[in-house]
């Protein structure tokens, strides 16, 4: 997830490698097998990943002596004969440090396990800080939070706001006043563990993909808070753009005559479509929900989407906005394109970006999703 160049990769693992790392590969298999199936036998991981089951067995045992799985015993139904054992992921096995940097007045992390299941929580004000202050701030919750953890650390996941390259680096994050800042670097060094940072949206359409229960392989998620970004899966892949800026939706020009943007450009869908311009009521939520269907029409078009998910506050969000704005893509879009499309609220509530930033890591580390 950290390392990837431009073009898109699979999030999850979908066939043998002749590749050098092989047994890597072939655990990651083994292991999103289990991740999104749930326990199975030996016999069932070598028929389904089409490894031997010599293979299946060498790698369980390792996965088994690493503490990740563990043998839950036969099913509760099984035929005559010697009943299978079952093996399963572990999701307390390992814990991983997850951080959410986009609120506007805070910084918020949390404890999250191999299933998505948020354990603990932390916040800190950041009353005004910017700039190498609010470096410190982030490196100081991730500390808190790993000192709380009694087992073993996965990894730090990071969602921030900004433009965030393959490396982690903060290229842009105006409300911070970051650029070109390492925060993988700077966090990795203080706390001696993996660390994968990304764009706050992007990290949120990752929860949605992994853990909000959709089936979808093309989907949009845009995360309405302080500002305004999304997030794009695309045949199953992280649209992350040859610049990294893919999802940036929130600074397109939909006003020339409108109030200024804080990236200082005039009339940005943000300035109309961020939660503390809703909740002014400056523009009635069912014509601003009519602006972002015509905004999104043409992309759900080009890419075929087959969800586009709201991520922010459900009591602006899910009404007349979310109405308005499925109304406005079916009416500019053919029926090809929206015969199946689906609009809706995200089920993650305020932890998508804490859960998304969990997935980063177990993408990382563990090639599941």
């Amino acid at each position: 997830m950290n390392t990837g160049g431009v073009r898109p990769r699979p999030l999850r693992p979908i066939g043998k490698l002749l590749a050098e790392d092989t047994k890597r590969h072939h655990r990651s298999l083994i292991l999103q097998h289990l991740f999104a199936e749930g326990p199975a036998s030996r016999a069932d991981l070598a028929r389904t990943t089409g490894l031997t089951r010599v293979t299946v067995s060498d790698l369980v045992g390792g996965l088994i002596s690493d503490g990740l799985l563990g043998e839950l015993g036969a099913p509760a139904e099984t035929k005559v004969g010697k009943p299978p054992t079952l093996v399963g992921l572990l999701p307390d096995a390992a814990h991983i440090v997850a951080l959410d940097l986009s609120p506007a007045d805070r910084m918020a992390g949390a404890v999250v396990n191999l299933a998505g299941q948020v354990k603990s929580r932390a916040e800190v004000p950041l009353q005004g800080a910017c700039g190498e202050e609010a470096v410190g701030i982030a490196v100081g919750l991730a500390e808190r939070l790993r000192a709380s953890i009694d087992r073993p650390v996965l990894g730090v996941g990071v969602g921030t706001p900004g433009v965030v390259d393959g490396r982690g680096v903060v290229l842009d994050a105006h409300n911070l006043h970051w650029a070109g800042v390492d925060l993988t670097g700077i966090i990795r060094r203080r706390l001696d563990l993996p660390v994968y940072v990304a764009n706050d949206a992007s990290t949120a359409v990752l929860a949605e993909y992994t853990f909000g229960g959709t089936t979808a392989a093309d989907l949009m998620l845009l995360r309405i808070e302080t500002g305004v970004g999304a997030g794009l899966v695309v045949g199953g892949a992280l649209v992350r753009g040859h610049a990294w800026a893919a999802g940036e939706i929130g600074h397109v020009v939909v006003d020339p005559a409108g109030a200024r943007c804080a990236c200082g450009r005039v009339g940005c869908l943000e300035t109309i479509l961020a939660a503390s311009h809703l909740r002014r009521g400056d523009r009635p939520l069912a014509s601003v929900g009519a602006v972002l269907g015509e905004v999104l029409a043409p992309v759900v078009a080009a890419l075929n989407l087959h969800e586009v998910v709201l991520a922010g506050p459900p009591d602006l969000l899910d009404g007349e906005l979310r109405q308005a704005l499925d109304a406005t893509i079916r009416d500019r879009v053919m029926a090809a394109s929206s015969a199946d499309l689906v609009v809706r609220m995200s089920p993650l509530g305020d932890d998508v970006v804490l859960v998304g930033a969990a997935v980063l890591v177990l993408s990382g580390e563990l090639g599941v999703s």
